[in-house]
């Protein structure tokens, strides 16, 4: 397994110090309808071991046509997916020709004390050439005093040709430890792609 010691993190690199990116596990989608991270499975750590995790998500392709790609989590053994969250979202978009270019926030795809998957990218085209990208980061999950706070960045090439910039936010609120992360689109299947997750130290 390659060396992931040597990603640096905002900070100068010395072995083991603050900042650095440790590689925990990585999933390839192939045709796939959800990839999970679950806690204790599969050589995954997601646990008090780190204060913060990160999702490096590259290539996702999907099968349907313009759907969501989307993540949710769940506490102990418990496979629902639906914990309760409170986000925002908004992203900056230009058109292919040139004609359409905005900065807006997307109220449809935040959540008010909502338990459904959270967007982090909308309208994913599925033709050959078409996926989003970015990464998600995770603060503290295992805490057992305070909400679960999140940030993500993705930038997505959208089926009626516009690209993306995509911003989303917000917290699970529970007081319970996160033990799994589960990503998918809102239709069809994960054709193709990687997500990585990174302890950060």
């Amino acid at each position: 397994m390659a060396n992931y010691n040597a990603i640096r993190y905002n900070v100068p690199y010395s072995d083991g110090a603050a900042g650095c990116l440790r590689l925990i596990k990585t999933l390839t989608a192939s045709s796939d309808g959800t990839l999970s991270f679950v806690d204790g499975s599969s050589d995954v750590v997601f646990d008090s071991t780190y204060k913060e995790y990160l999702f490096i998500f590259n290539d996702i392709h999907p099968s349907a046509s313009d759907p969501n790609f989307g993540f949710q989590v769940d506490t102990g053994t418990n496979t629902s997916y639906n914990q309760t969250i409170t986000s925002t979202y908004f992203a900056g978009y230009h058109t292919e020709d040139g004609g359409t270019a905005a900065l807006a926030y997307i109220t449809g795809q935040d959540q008010g004390q909502g338990s459904g998957f959270q967007t982090l990218a909308d309208q994913i085209g599925n033709g050959n050439d078409e996926s989003c990208a970015g990464y998600l980061h995770i603060f503290n999950p295992s805490s057992a005093t305070f909400v679960k706070h999140f940030i993500a960045r993705c930038q997505g090439y959208n089926g009626s040709d516009y690209s993306t910039d995509l911003y989303c936010s917000g917290y699970f609120n529970t007081a319970t430890a996160l033990t799994r992360v589960q990503f998918k689109f809102s239709s069809g299947d994960i054709d193709a792609g990687t997500i990585q997750l990174f302890g950060v130290l």
